[in-house]
């Protein structure tokens, strides 16, 4: 009797496992979940790296826009560097895209800005407080945001060419 009770709760807590296991993963391994989807994108206002000047979100008001999250010390960062360089070429007129570097120095990233190049605006964003807003857990992350202002979605890892058109397509 005792041997049929173990294995009764032996069944049953592989049971629970596997169901717990089942709802926890989705199919893309790299979505997120985010409390900001379907909201309106936080505004912001920082200085360009590149000549000091001023960005505020709401400069880039009926656009689509792309904002990267990312520091020069994280490797899959500087993975995804060239191809976010190609993304704002390629789409140059139809979405703007926005470098956000936190939890950095401005040193560091103009160093490697001038190794590596910098085709669309990069921001430096001093006590992480954009990031915050964001909801950023990690980097990299990139936010896709409607012409609207309202965040579409979010990619959590260096992302791929493929990748980045699909998600330009859902916010063009």
């Amino acid at each position: 009797m005792r041997q049929k009770l173990i294995l009764i709760g032996a069944s049953a807590f592989a049971l629970l496992l596997v169901v717990v296991l089942y709802r926890g993963f989705g199919t893309d391994p790299h979505a997120v979940p985010f409390h900001m989807a379907g909201r309106q994108a936080p505004p912001f206002k920082m200085k360009r790296l590149d000549n000091g000047q001023e960005v505020s979100f709401a400069s880039l008001a009926g656009k689509p826009v792309v904002i990267n999250f990312w520091a020069t010390w994280c490797g899959p960062c500087k993975l995804e560097h060239p191809v976010l360089q190609w993304g704002a070429q390629k789409y140059a007129g139809r979405a703007e895209f926005v470098g956000i570097v936190f939890e950095d120095t401005e040193e560091n990233t103009r160093q490697f800005l001038k190794e590596n190049g910098g085709v669309f605006p990069q921001l430096f964003d001093p006590k992480s407080t954009t990031a915050v807003d964001y909801g950023v857990s990690g980097v990299p992350e990139t936010y896709f945001i409607n012409k609207q202002g309202v965040i579409v979605g979010k990619y959590a890892n260096p992302i791929d060419p493929g990748t980045l058109d699909r998600r330009l397509a859902e916010i063009l």
